[in-house]
């Protein structure tokens, strides 16, 4: 089964190695027919502290790094 990848933007950083990323998805109502906007926030490992808040990012789903931490930045 492939590994999923998310585009978001990063909402904080201060954390050694971890950031946290938003990732906001778009979808239809089935009954309504409108346009929802869900978010949801991911922990992501970020090697050598390289992205800042404001940046948007890749992650990917990977092996625990930690409790929360199991995603992983890929690039920009």
């Amino acid at each position: 089964m492939p590994k999923k990848i998310l585009n978001g933007k990063v909402i904080k950083d201060k954390n050694n190695k971890t950031i946290i990323v938003l990732v906001k998805r778009k979808y239809s109502h089935s009954f309504f027919n409108k346009v929802l906007t869900s978010s949801k926030k991911y922990h992501a490992h970020d090697e050598k502290n390289k992205y800042k808040v404001g940046d948007n990012v890749k992650i990917i789903e990977a092996k625990p790094f930690s409790k929360r931490k199991k995603w992983e930045v890929i690039n920009k």
